[in-house]
């Protein structure tokens, strides 16, 4: 089984704790990198979509970034709503060892990241559009690199990310790969209403209730019932899970 998140837009450095690899798709990092490194501010801001503070910061990060050198364990290196609900920061090892094995981060500029993978802080969304002769894509870029991936690693994916990234997996899933999605939401009528933060919330809190209990099945899944959520079975299905949140 292996679980996929996505990344967050703010990063940090953490050097406290050593990082076990570079990631795996280093190669295509660099040619990325090489990319990113010959375009105008102007290029960048308009790529990354963000503010001039926000497009400075990282235009100097991208000149000064060596992937090499004074990397983040992956699992550190993301703020966001997501991981601070996971806390990896306070993970005891057992919990340590089971990220590492079942979780993977989905990543425009890395591809794939286990969680101790080293990186550097980067800005890059999987929706870009780079512009370029031969780069303009990030879904044409790793095409099916990652869902090859994660398909020699696992015929069961847990899918905890947005759709800006698991459809970097779903759109070459194949009959022996089950592909679970998680929704978190809540009813609205009939419906069930997905809200961003807590959706977040959520999924960064089942990553911790799946690393705590050294989830292997993932039917184990339908137990989580933090931040007032609980698994619906009429509303689910073999590949779709859904928790609604209660009223209190």
């Amino acid at each position: 089984m292996r679980i996929i998140v996505s990344p967050a837009k703010k990063m940090n450095v953490d050097m406290d704790l050593d990082y076990n690899n570079l990631p795996r798709f280093i190669s295509e990092a660099e040619t990325l990198l090489t990319y990113l490194k010959k375009q105008s501010y102007d290029k960048l801001k308009s790529i990354w979509k963000c503010s001039d503070k926000i497009a400075t910061l990282n235009q100097q990060r991208i000149q000064q970034m060596d992937l090499h050198k004074n990397l983040t364990p992956a699992i550190l290196a993301y703020e966001g709503i997501q991981y601070k609900y996971m806390a990896p920061g306070v993970f005891q090892t057992k919990q340590l060892d089971y990220i590492e094995r079942h979780l993977r981060i989905m990543s425009a500029f890395y591809g794939i990241l286990r969680p101790f993978d080293g990186v550097a802080p980067y800005r890059l969304e999987m929706q870009a559009k780079l512009k370029g002769e031969d780069l303009n894509s990030l879904y044409d870029y790793w095409n099916s690199k990652l869902a090859d991936q994660l398909f020699s690693e696992t015929n069961c994916i847990v899918n905890l990310a947005s759709k800006e990234y698991s459809k970097c997996i779903s759109t070459y899933l194949t009959d022996d790969v089950r592909f679970v999605t998680c929704v978190f939401g809540e009813m609205v009528g009939e419906k069930v209403k997905e809200k961003g933060v807590y959706a977040k919330m959520a999924r960064g809190e089942m990553v911790r209730f799946m690393a705590e209990n050294e989830i292997e099945d993932v039917e184990e899944m339908k137990k989580f019932n933090r931040l007032n959520f609980a698994f619906t079975e009429e509303l689910s299905d073999e590949d779709k899970f859904v928790f609604v949140k209660g009223d209190k």
